[in-house]
């Protein structure tokens, strides 16, 4: 099994070129509507414009985005992953540091959106 998580954005393109940035992916599809960003060959993240189709549950307009999510993304190369997050995050919420329960070094913070983000080394590499 995989997971390919989609989020719903106001800015396709311009969220795209955020998680390009700071994920070192690309783009797989392209365009105004829907992006799948690709990481190695595998579909890590999908994007999806707000209101141009009626899929049942992806949006609610009463609800606001990323209440409940956060999207975890795990790196072997957390430093140069974090000075990327430096340069192109609106707003850091938890500077980086060394979570005691996994050891390993994380950073949280939100993208364009407002969907709280993280990004961690693996677990046991802080140790």
């Amino acid at each position: 099994m995989k997971v390919e998580p989609l989020i719903v954005v106001k800015d396709v393109p311009a969220s795209s070129a955020f998680y390009q940035s700071i994920l070192l992916c690309e783009s797989g599809h392209g365009g105004n509507e829907y992006e799948m960003l690709i990481l190695d060959g595998n579909l890590i993240l999908q994007l999806h414009a707000r209101d141009v189709h009626d899929h049942p549950g992806m949006y609610e307009k009463d609800t606001a985005v990323g209440n409940g999510v956060l999207l975890w993304f795990r790196t072997g190369e957390f430093e140069s992953a974090v000075k990327r997050v430096i340069e192109f995050s609106p707003e850091i919420v938890v500077e980086p540091h060394i979570n005691p329960n996994a050891q390993q070094k994380e950073i949280w913070f939100k993208d364009l959106d407002g969907y709280m983000l993280v990004i961690s080394s693996h677990i046991g590499d802080a140790k």
